[in-house]
């Protein structure tokens, strides 16, 4: 799931948004990436190549006929060195050049003579991208299979106020993995629910659970990259959720359920990540509880309704996979879940073990489906149990496309 053995060019313009390549960079290089940086001219105006030299590790190429730089036809090796290329920023003056094929410096000829992916993250004002021009090129582009992520709306450095932002570098990051990965789960439509929800008391204070949505949040990143359209139904975590998702929040376990029932309709695939509380106080107090108030050693509460299992018995062809977090019993809980929910796929894991807990960036689960698979993952990263449990995804929906 990491970028290691992946070498990514990073193409930088020259544009105000040039300092988040910095960022790229680094967040590329942390991802294990070799990153190889091409400036152009006027970005040079804007940052030295010794600031991206000292983050990526690696000399910047800057100029088409350095002596030193093309000893060895340096823009036909990088392109051809590349797994894909990233420019950002991309200015309406390089998304021009690169949709008419004009190649009058480094990084055009680079981008000209690559057959590696390419992935723009566009940076202008909002004149420029509002312009037809710009518009007919990021369409051509696009056309053509380039990866076209952002701008994002906000202030600009200019003064306006509209669309022109340069991306969170860590969405350009994930539009790298995406076109990197295999496309396999294009045309599923996932659900994907995460995090813990709360159970009022009364204004201040709630029931909840230790679950961080890191879980939930490592299936729909990896689905995205795979090619999947994800919506992501989440209660209060303790990450970020992913780009490239759609999410929809909530708390509660009652408002969870409302959720998950208006997207699970349209779903191909419904993967029931997040730790729903099992029961909610009777009735939520009015105001907020004071210590001597009568009555606090015995709350009363009822249960909440088991989602997956009501969501299981609605299904139309849809895929139900569950999770089963024990402390105890994890086997014998996990295939009783299994049958009795209606599941098509179990992921059990005990929490208490080491490097499998709720708030752990690791994972160890056993999968366990209604076909007879049995198998236990060693701890690995969350993304990488993700994958495995959408290679069983993806390998069900081959078989069931050759039914």
């Amino acid at each position: 799931m990491r970028l290691e053995g992946r070498t990514i060019v990073v193409g930088v313009c020259g544009g105000i948004a040039g300092y988040k390549a910095c960022e790229l960079v680094r967040l590329l290089v942390q991802d294990g990436a070799s990153v190889r940086v091409v400036m152009t001219a006027n970005a040079q105006q804007f940052m030295t190549p010794l600031t991206l030299q000292t983050l990526s590790g690696r000399p910047v190429a800057t100029d088409t006929f350095s002596l030193t730089q093309e000893s060895e036809i340096g823009h036909i090796r990088l392109a051809d060195e590349a797994d894909a290329i990233v420019i950002a920023p991309a200015t309406a003056n390089v998304l021009a050049k690169l949709a008419h094929g004009i190649a009058d410096d480094l990084l055009t000829t680079v981008l000209l003579a690559t057959r590696a992916p390419i992935v723009v993250a566009p940076a202008m004002n909002v004149h420029m991208w509002e312009h037809a021009a710009t518009r007919a090129n990021v369409a051509t582009l696009a056309a053509r299979g380039v990866r076209v992520v952002g701008p994002a709306s906000g202030s600009l450095a200019c003064g306006y106020e509209g669309a022109g932002r340069l991306v969170d570098p860590s969405a350009i990051v994930e539009a790298v993995h995406g076109v990197l990965s295999p496309q396999d789960l294009a045309g599923e439509r996932l659900v994907v629910s995460a995090g813990p929800t709360r159970e009022a008391l009364d204004p201040v204070r709630y029931l909840s659970n230790h679950s961080s949505g890191k879980m939930g949040c490592a299936v729909a990143r990896v689905a995205a990259r795979r090619g999947a359209e994800v919506v992501l139904v989440h209660g209060p975590m303790a990450v970020a959720p992913p780009s490239g998702v759609r999410c929809v929040a909530v708390s509660s376990a009652l408002d969870m359920q409302q959720a998950l029932a208006r997207e699970f309709t349209a779903a191909t695939t419904l993967v029931m990540c997040a730790a729903v509380s099992d029961f909610r106080p009777k009735q939520a107090a009015p105001r907020k509880l004071k210590r001597r108030t009568a009555g606090l050693e015995a709350i009363a509460v009822v249960q909440n309704p088991d989602i997956v299992r009501g969501l299981a018995r609605r299904k139309r062809g849809q895929i139900v996979i569950g999770f089963a977090a024990e402390t105890h019993d994890t086997e014998r809980e996990a295939r009783r879940k299994l049958r009795e929910k209606g599941l098509d796929l179990v992921v059990a894991n005990d929490v208490t073990a080491a490097g499998a807990g709720f708030e752990a960036d690791t994972n160890a689960v056993r999968l366990i489906d209604r076909f007879g698979l049995d198998e236990q993952l060693p701890v690995m990263p969350k993304d990488e149990v993700a994958g495995h449990i959408l290679d069983w995804l993806a390998a069900r929906r081959i078989r069931r496309r050759s039914r």
